[in-house]
């Protein structure tokens, strides 16, 4: 089964599938927009030092073809093919962008979606909306990115130029040429090309499966209505972004390869999105919001033949949780209507269907502002540690036991006021969390660390190392304060009261040490004290008379909810 992933969502690709020649495809459109879609191989530094490795219409494949364009197909507007073990040592991250050509706004698009299929089952899924954007022409969807091993991240990152500005960021030139005639008059849909050999095995007639749909009788050409196509042969070509690509050879069609790696599903009645399909619609451009041959996917699920139901009694957003600020009811996203079916029947289930569960394939998962779930089996099925008494609700086969601190632990706790009470949470199962109505946060380490008090932290895996750090100081009782330190690969939940306010750190940043909550480890702390004892000879102070001093490189930064404990 996929797992669904929300925007900044990250997993590594051998814990969502053991290959390595992957099939990633995209879907994107909207009504009067023409969308291209591309991929850029960007090194260390993340900038494109080799114009080669910007996969597009022009230039549909890298050197060594580990990355290769293959066109719209199996309801994707655009598709790829992608080798991980041929990519070349030099290139980092594959960013996969889609820009806007001519006029049009991301706020335009209807619902969308980018998805990682492997051996002929989808792994992964992030599924994205209009809504969530505004003026933004170019959006940066999804990254596989090496970090000691492959690695997939939901991104969903809008960018306020086009493809040009989205290439220049990217370190790299736009090249204006003149137009050469007779150049790539050859690319034309009917071409027909070798399936490539990857994904499921190759077969003589039958396509690959349709995820949980019986296989399609004699599907019909996949079309592309919204995929970036070359210009056509009386036209000027469109300029190439970074290089000059000599002209394809009449065999290699650009976006009319047919393949077997995407899942091909039944060709569904057309309908305008948001209504109910009554009736046929006559031939001619997708309605808004919907590719053919493909009905609406609500919250990234394929959908299995006949209606789409919504997930669990609801239209799910889109694979996206509310951000905070905004208060849309939890499962539908505000301006857009239900499809059809979706509609929720009246009296009971109506008035609580907004507080339905909150469907994800990640470990863990945020309900609501004040309400985690975290997934067992996810993660290897490593342990648990949460705060006593913290568990609200929980399925599944889940075991509670005592995690001590021992001896030692127990003393460095009661001197230093760092002392955790905690549960062990071990099974296959799904654990709720929450305590008080606090706000509780996920951050997911990847081998850096940070500093949490004690008293803010709710969980974490127990896969990450936690101690006690000392902050230096002068001029307070005591001479010092304590905070603890995760570190590690792992995610730990922290507590805030209301929404907090991230900063990054400068030469002067300072933090009332009542209402910080966190900050990244590489900063420096030092106790900064104002308290005079000609001042305490009077009644009355500021009430300001301990704060912590940040310093660090850029990058480093503090969390300071709106609170004081």
């Amino acid at each position: 089964m996929a797992r669904e992933f929300q925007r900044g969502h990250k997993a590594k690709i051998s814990d969502l599938t053991a290959g390595t020649d992957l099939y990633v495809g995209v879907q994107i459109a909207g009504a009067g927009l023409s969308i291209d879609i591309s991929c850029f191989g960007l090194d260390a530094s993340e900038q494109l030092s080799d114009d080669r490795y910007f996969v597009f219409y022009n230039q549909p494949k890298s050197p060594e073809e580990s990355i290769q364009q293959l066109g719209a197909q199996a309801g994707d507007t655009e598709s790829f093919r992608v080798t991980l073990d041929r990519v070349p040592a030099h290139i980092h991250k594959l960013t996969f962008a889609a820009s806007i050509d001519g006029a049009g706004q991301m706020s335009q698009i209807g619902p969308g979606y980018i998805r990682v299929v492997a051996g002929g089952e989808e792994v992964v899924r992030y599924s994205f909306t209009g809504a969530e954007f505004s003026t933004e022409r170019a959006l940066m969807i999804g990254d596989f990115y090496l970090k000691d091993v492959w690695r997939f991240a939901a991104v969903g990152q809008g960018f306020d130029g086009g493809l040009a500005a989205l290439l220049e960021n990217f370190g790299g030139e736009v090249a204006e040429e003149e137009p050469q005639p007779e150049a790539q008059p050859t690319a034309h849909p009917q071409s027909a090309a070798a399936a490539p050999g990857f994904a499921p095995p190759p077969q003589a007639t039958a396509p690959a499966p349709a995820f949980g749909a019986p296989a399609p009788q004699a599907p019909p050409a996949p079309q592309a209505p919204y995929a970036p196509q070359p210009p056509a042969p009386p036209a000027p070509p469109q300029p190439s972004f970074g290089a000059s690509v000599p002209a394809p050879a009449p065999h290699q069609p650009v976006h009319s390869a047919p393949t077997m790696v995407g899942p091909l599903v039944p060709a569904p009645p057309a309908a305008p999105y948001g209504r109910p399909p009554h009736a046929p619609q006559p031939p001619g451009p997708p309605s808004y919001g919907q590719v053919p041959n493909q009905q609406p996917s609500y919250g990234g699920q394929v959908p299995p033949p006949g209606p789409v139901p919504a997930p669990h009694g609801q239209p799910a957003p889109y694979g996206q949780q509310p951000p905070y600020g905004q208060q849309p009811p939890y499962g539908q996203q505000p301006g857009y209507p239900q499809p059809a079916g979706a509609a929720a029947a009246p009296g009971l289930t109506a008035a609580l269907s907004r507080y339905k569960e909150a469907p994800t394939g990640a470990r863990w998962t945020p309900q609501n502002h004040q309400l985690m779930r975290v997934d067992l089996a996810s993660g290897g099925g490593q342990p648990v540690l949460a705060r006593q008494g913290s568990m609200v609700l929980y399925q599944g086969k889940v075991d509670f036991s005592y995690k001590g601190a021992g001896f030692a632990g127990r003393i460095v706790g009661n001197a230093t006021g760092q002392e955790m009470q905690l549960m062990r949470c071990t099974g296959r199962g799904q654990v709720f969390l929450a305590e008080n109505g606090a706000h509780l946060h996920a951050i997911e380490l990847q081998g850096d660390g940070i500093c949490v008090s004690a008293e803010s932290v709710l969980a974490f895996d127990e896969s990450l190392q936690h101690e006690v750090r000392r902050i230096e100081g002068h001029g307070i009782p005591g001479g010092a304060l304590f905070t603890m330190l995760f570190q590690g690969t792992g995610t730990v939940v922290v507590k805030t009261h209301g929404t907090p306010v991230v900063l990054p750190v400068t030469p002067t940043t300072f933090a009332d040490s009542n209402a910080i909550v966190a900050w990244s480890a590489a900063s420096q702390v030092i106790i900064s004290s104002q308290v005079r004892l000609r001042r305490n000879a009077y009644p009355g102070h500021s009430g300001e008379t301990v704060n912590l001093q940040f310093r660090g490189a850029p990058g480093n930064f503090i969390v300071v909810q709106p609170y004081e404990v």
